[in-house]
């Protein structure tokens, strides 16, 4: 992160903390005092690994993704599990990038911080007024990530607006962030769904349930054109997201999940 980037992030976090009813997830569950704002920390493109302008994801999340991580300036569309939404935060805000949920006054920070999320640098604007576009054109000046429900693209008369759509995408495109949106967005590069399959550790009826496994489908455009598929604990034992062997046992951290597999129509 460029000392100019990481003047731009602590700016944008100061005068959202300086809101009233607005703050850091770490605020939220006590992890940091008042007026606190941990800028800290390479960008995510430097210390990720995965090349610049990419922002890193887990391995199974990765294999879905046509770059290999969050290409800066993409639209990707997550539905079915916030869970998955939360997973493709943890990476890149684990090796320095900023996140902002908007709009989104329900989301788990305690689940957010099982998952891996670095709620140090998760942003919550859960209730930004009337004019949610000015507020979200606005953190795409500071923020890597931005999420957004898809009822955000809405009109003045709760109707859905493709234009407005069209407009955050580039607005995002325009600054290099990535837009995330929960439901289906219009244009989004890559949409990745996630159904809950089942959750196991409960054996003769006795035990605690550890491991959910989760099938992540990836749709997309261009070079995100061909379906694909794959099952991951969500969480898995760790509390995070985990793949899932050939032989259904969970790998570790950072081993390749063996349950990827092309989709084909029809």
């Amino acid at each position: 992160m460029t000392a100019v980037q990481e003047t731009a992030v602590r700016e944008t976090v100061a005068r959202l903390a300086a809101l009233p009813g607005v703050g850091t997830a770490g605020r939220e569950i006590g992890g940091e005092a008042d007026g606190e704002v941990d800028g800290g920390g390479l960008g995510a493109a430097e210390r990720g690994g995965v090349g610049d302008g990419v922002l890193p994801v887990a391995r199974p999340l990765a294999d879905l993704l046509p770059w290999g991580g969050l290409r800066r300036g993409s639209t990707v569309s997550v539905s079915g599990s916030t869970s998955v939404l939360l997973a493709l935060l943890a990476e890149a805000t684990a090796h320095g990038s900023w996140a902002a949920a908007v709009g989104m006054p329900r989301l788990g920070v305690v689940a957010a911080q099982e998952i891996g999320v670095e709620i140090r640098r998760l942003a919550l604007v859960p209730r930004p007024g009337g004019d949610v576009a000015a507020v979200t054109a606005a953190l795409f000046d500071g923020m890597d990530l931005v999420v957004l429900p898809a009822g955000t693209a809405r009109g003045s008369r709760g109707a859905p607006d493709p234009g407005l759509a069209r407009r955050l995408s580039a607005r995002a495109r325009n600054r290099g962030a990535v837009l995330l949106t929960f439901g289906s967005w219009p244009g989004a590069e890559v949409e990745l769904r996630g159904r809950p399959a089942q959750w196991s550790g409960v054996d003769d009826g006795y035990g605690l349930l550890t491991r959910r496994e989760v099938v992540i489908e990836a749709t997309g455009r261009r070079g995100a054109a061909r379906p694909r598929r794959t099952t991951v604990a969500l969480p898995g034992p760790s509390g995070r997201l985990e793949p899932i062997d050939r032989g259904g046992g969970v790998g570790g951290v950072g081993e390749p999940g063996g349950s990827l597999r092309e989709v084909r129509a029809g």
